[in-house]
């Protein structure tokens, strides 16, 4: 009897532990529809996801200018974020391991995908998109 509720206490322990770690169900949510944007080679798709900066790259001068990054989703899937920064400001201290949230129009590529429309619509007929670092919104 004593094994048993030891056991029972410890399963228990182990559950609740593993709940407390879990992200909250709108964040599952929203990276799901993420992933099955990425497994389904979607183009066009408006996405909202988070990871952690990998690399950050040089800016982009071909026609409007673009700050980019890679980021690592949790499942260890990478994206390139290409931020306008002729309509929105620079992300601001990026970093190589910095955590960021976005929202944005995703189109598949072979190396993952890019992100971009993580800005607002200055004419306002384009779903807005974002970056969130360090508390800070960049749109």
């Amino acid at each position: 009897m004593r094994f048993r509720n030891a056991r029972i206490t410890i399963l228990s322990v182990l559950v609740l532990s593993l709940l407390a770690c879990r992200p909250p169900l709108v964040e599952r949510s929203r990276q799901r529809a993420l992933l099955e944007a990425i497994e389904s080679r979607a183009t066009r798709t408006q996405v909202e996801g988070e990871g952690i900066v990998a690399k950050v790259l040089p800016d982009d001068h071909e026609g409007d200018r673009h700050q980019r990054f890679i980021v690592r989703l949790p499942t260890g899937q990478t994206l390139l974020i290409a931020h306008n920064i002729d309509i929105a400001p620079r992300v601001e201290r990026l970093r190589e391991g910095d955590s960021i949230s976005f929202s944005g129009e995703y189109e598949w590529n072979t190396r993952g995908g890019v992100v971009h429309w993580t800005h607002h619509d200055p004419t306002g007929t384009h779903t807005a998109g974002y970056i969130k670092h360090t508390g800070d919104i960049y749109q």
